[in-house]
């Protein structure tokens, strides 16, 4: 029988333990360091300039906006790459806007942010181009009624095959 010949063990010193917590800190500041850049690089941007103001007349826009009564009904159809919006008042009727912005975009990034030109049909839907990719869309829309009246709504929908 042949007899166990031990190696002999390296001892752990204390550069081993330089070198492992320099490594460990370093993987630490490096994803820090990335994540930073990706969210700084990504950020769409501001809501508002002055958060105060605009909160000065949040109460009588929203009274005002839920005065009209609509009914927002938005699709999206992949084959003909058209986002359709349905808005109707209290009694079902399709309502005519003054003007309507919207604003198409990925929720976290502005990078794919659209806006199409919304054009009113026959039967009252407002229909505008967008070629969106699957995925998590967010759908922002700024319209005045007849009268003037400020509506705004932002929902989420997604695309899928």
């Amino acid at each position: 029988m042949a007899a166990n010949v031990a190696k002999p063990v390296r001892s752990f010193t204390g550069w081993h333990m330089l070198a492992l917590t320099f490594a460990f800190f370093g993987v630490i500041i490096l994803v820090n360091g990335l994540l930073a850049y990706k969210a700084l690089s990504t950020f769409p941007g501001l809501e508002v300039s002055n958060s105060y103001v605009a909160g000065q007349t949040f109460d009588q826009e929203k009274a005002a906006q839920e005065a009209l009564h609509w009914r927002l009904k938005q699709g999206y159809d992949r084959k003909s790459a058209q986002l359709r919006l349905d808005f109707t008042d209290a009694s079902g009727k399709p309502v005519t806007l003054r003007d309507i912005d919207v604003l198409i975009g990925r929720p976290t990034e502005a990078a794919q942010d659209q806006r199409p030109i919304m054009t009113q049909g026959a039967d009252g839907t407002y229909v505008g181009p967008s070629v969106l990719p699957l995925g998590k869309w967010m759908l922002q829309i700024t319209a005045h009624a007849q009268d003037g009246t400020l509506y705004q709504a932002r929902t989420f929908f997604y695309v899928r095959d």
